[in-house]
């Protein structure tokens, strides 16, 4: 009889945690930063470049492949792709490059903005920038 209590306290208080735990769970917009966000989250680091209309053929080239360089040279991007606006809206506002970078946590983006490599290649392209967007944002 002792063990029936037992399991039944066991199993009520297992229920009542199921319902307490999502209100212990943090939005992201109430943690501090540097805080690392849940296991099922990444850090998604948007870039989007507008080049100067008298940027060079070649020179685009060479940036595309010096950015896309970078995964094998900082290990901290989990995931990496990119691409050429084909919008169909005509909302780009001249932006024609699109980059996205993954990181796990805060603290490996914090590693690669001021890395050798992404230096190296923001000294590349600042002559040939017109404007520059970066969002970046934890998946849900």
């Amino acid at each position: 009889m002792k063990t029936n209590g037992i399991l039944l306290t066991l199993a009520t208080a297992l229920l009542l945690l199921s319902f307490i735990s999502p209100s212990l769970k943090k939005n992201h917009k109430d943690l501090p930063m540097g805080t690392i966000m849940e296991q099922d989250s990444v850090l998604r680091h948007v870039v989007l470049f507008k080049f100067k209309a008298d940027t060079p053929k070649e020179k685009l080239t060479e940036m595309e492949d010096v950015f896309n360089s970078l995964p094998s040279k900082i290990a901290e991007i989990a995931s990496y792709e990119w691409g050429l606006n084909n919008s169909p809206e005509g909302l780009e506002k001249g932006f024609t490059h699109c980059y996205l970078v993954t990181f796990k946590n805060e603290q490996d983006r914090a590693i690669y903005l001021p890395h050798v490599d992404h230096q190296a290649f923001v000294a590349l392209i600042k002559p040939y920038v017109e404007d520059v967007l970066v969002v970046d944002y934890w998946t849900k």
